[in-house]
């Protein structure tokens, strides 16, 4: 058997970090031997640092309960402890992206769950059956940054996950988009611990979430963009419009979404074909057959309340889109409603399977 490559997942007490640890218990790829987050939990064993916040319907893994917890802040007590880490940071976006960089300058690879780096422009966002390619940038930050065996990779913002398969599935299939209305109503849990006070959320729906309109119009552009030179040019469409609200709902992001296709009346898809081309949709991760990787990237349902976040959320492994109610829209030209789940394909699972992808591709060879 092949020797896992030992892990370390920075901001381990929180509840993405947590999600971390959680999923990688059973790796068949990686091992998680190292665990750092903030200075007041530096020092303790992990089960002492997470005490009574053990935020997952299961115990602390065995293999991690004991580690001993280092200050995130510290990167040369990773040195040797880690040949990789998962970033779960919950701070300041520019002491999280001076803190990445970093690591990755002392030859630890980054895999993060944070937003600091998603506009950097030779950082690739990657949801692997979409954007593999983008990869291909991580030659050109290495050199200008003269990093050697580090670097940082993203993962885009939760609320993306539940319409980007489908939109990229349509797009790669011939039927550009023009533009869009995204209506996300996104869980609780997507506001991390403790979350959204229960005052707000009981009886109620919030339609503000800051910074999350700005998040789901634009990351999609540099998803679909492409790598030219030492940079990731976005895509010049489609528009997007979103609206964001915070519903009481645990687990699991539901977009509603309305699009236009750009093309001429008769060269826009059917219902049925669009249909067609979202069963028959699978990517790089399928390909490889990634251990994290659904194995049916888009799950259409066909009954007419369907998908619903607690039928759902844990479609292929919690990994899956679910999608339904696909219908033809009087104003643009089809409308239909998708779901994933947002701590696990929007968060830590969606982490594993780029760090996945990475390893696939020889970025953690000869760490």
């Amino acid at each position: 058997m092949e020797k896992k490559i030992s892990v370390g997942v920075l901001g381990a007490t929180g509840m993405v970090g947590q999600r971390y640890i959680y999923l990688l218990a059973d790796h068949p790829w990686f091992e998680v031997t190292y665990v750092a987050a903030s200075p007041r939990s530096a020092g303790k064993k992990y089960c002492e640092a997470v005490d009574s916040r053990w935020l997952i319907g299961s115990d602390i893994p065995e293999g991690v309960k004991n580690l001993v917890v280092q200050d995130a802040n510290d990167v040369d007590a990773a040195k040797g402890k880690c040949q990789f880490v998962f970033s779960a940071l919950e701070m300041d976006k520019d002491k999280i992206k001076e803190l990445e960089a970093s690591y990755a300058a002392t030859n630890i690879p980054v895999v993060s769950n944070a937003s600091a780096n998603r506009w950097t422009d030779d950082v690739p966002m990657l949801i692997p059956e979409i954007n593999p390619d983008h990869t291909d940038i991580i030659a050109a930050q290495k050199k200008h940054h003269g990093w050697d065996k580090g670097f940082v990779a993203v993962k885009p913002n939760c609320s993306l996950q539940s319409y980007m398969a489908p939109i990229y599935a349509l797009q790669k299939a011939g039927y550009p988009i023009k533009r869009m209305i995204v209506t996300t109503m996104q869980a609780t849990s997507g506001a991390g611990y403790p979350g959204v006070p229960s005052f707000d959320m009981i009886d109620n729906v919030v339609p503000f979430i800051g910074g999350e309109e700005e998040k789901t119009e634009k990351e999609c552009l540099k998803i679909l963009g492409k790598v030219a030179g030492d940079k990731i040019e976005n895509a010049a469409g489609p528009l997007v419009a979103a609206h964001c609200n915070r519903v009481p709902v645990i687990d699991g992001h539901t977009a509603c979404v309305s699009l236009e296709f750009d093309l001429p009346e008769d060269k826009k898809p059917s219902l049925e074909e669009i249909e067609k081309v979202w069963v028959s949709f699978k990517g790089v991760p399928q390909e490889l057959d990634l251990p994290s990787a659904p194995v049916q990237p888009i799950h259409v349902r066909h009954e007419n309340n369907r998908p619903q976040p607690r039928r759902d959320r844990e479609t292929d492994k919690g990994m899956a889109v679910t999608v339904g109610r696909l219908r033809e829209c009087p104003v643009f030209d089809v409308r239909f409603v998708a779901l994933s789940h947002n701590t696990k394909r929007g968060a830590a699972m969606g982490g594993i399977l780029n760090a996945e992808l990475l390893k696939a591709k020889g970025f953690f060879d000869n760490l």
